[in-house]
């Protein structure tokens, strides 16, 4: 029968026991996942499971690291999701975040725009360190996530998004991610987005500022190629900043419903 070890279909016999395989393949593994669970005993192996052998402390090569990164994935997820192409529009707090949790992901392809560099302030709620300090963004973040993730492609464009360069940026994308601080450059994405590529998906997020309870955040459906992450409501402003978790919140709604959407879910 076939089943997928680390990735790669092998035919092995009707009735052969996990750890027989870990004898014949890896003796030296000590964690062993089935099917994206770890396998705490031995079991007899079924058609078509996915079998994923690892020494802790061991460094892959860069073939391996791919498929032991999604070790923990629903079998047949990754497939799908590597085929995904992903713009995110700001690399700010929701943006970093966003584009990490999708390189996590093993999403195959990130176009990612912002004009700003790293600064002090942005610490308390980005994806960056101390020693990126002065450093475009988009540069700093793409440093990050190759060492996160190098099968990842990263396409970066160190520009501000215009309605003049939204197609060269983003024209490629399944889905867009609005990672946007400003009204005004949120409603000039979302508009010109929509109208010139109404196929395709928008995720977007409004209210996300302060430290209000965590559930106001949601996913809504604003139309059938537009969903908003955040409580559409709070935004930042004297007395009400920005600050990680409920960014942080946000983003991953906005990063779920990315996941959702390339796996023809709703994101609701």
């Amino acid at each position: 029968m076939l089943i997928y070890l680390n990735e790669k279909p092998i035919e092995i016999n009707r009735g052969t026991r996990l750890y027989e395989l870990r004898k014949k393949h890896k003796a030296n593994a000590d964690l062993l996942i089935v099917n994206g669970y770890p396998a705490g005993t031995d079991r007899e192996l079924n058609d078509s499971d996915h079998v994923i052998l690892i020494q802790r402390g061991e460094q892959p090569s860069a073939e391996e690291l791919e498929n032991l990164m999604m070790a923990r994935h629903t079998p047949g997820v990754h497939k799908i999701i590597k085929q995904g192409c992903v713009g995110i529009a700001g690399a700010g707090g929701l943006g970093s975040q966003v584009a990490i949790a999708l390189a996590r992901v093993g999403i195959g392809q990130l176009n990612i725009a912002d004009f700003d560099v790293v600064e002090p302030s942005n610490l308390n709620r980005q994806q960056y360190f101390i020693d990126q300090i002065g450093m475009p963004k988009v540069i700093a973040l793409q440093n990050n996530l190759q060492r996160i993730n190098p099968a990842s492609k990263i396409k970066i464009f160190n520009q501000k998004v215009t309605p003049e360069n939204i197609t060269d940026f983003f024209g490629e994308v399944d889905i867009l991610v609005e990672a946007f601080d400003t009204a005004d450059q949120k409603a000039m994405l979302t508009n010109y987005f929509l109208c010139n590529y109404p196929e395709k998906f928008l995720v977007a997020a409004s209210g996300v500022a302060g430290y209000e309870a965590s559930n106001t955040i949601r996913t809504t459906k604003i139309t059938d190629h537009f969903y908003l992450c955040g409580d559409g409501v709070t935004a930042a402003a004297p007395g009400c900043g920005l600050m990680a978790p409920r960014v942080g919140i946000a983003a991953h709604h906005q990063a779920n419903a990315v996941l959702r959407l390339l796996l023809n879910k709703s994101p609701e």
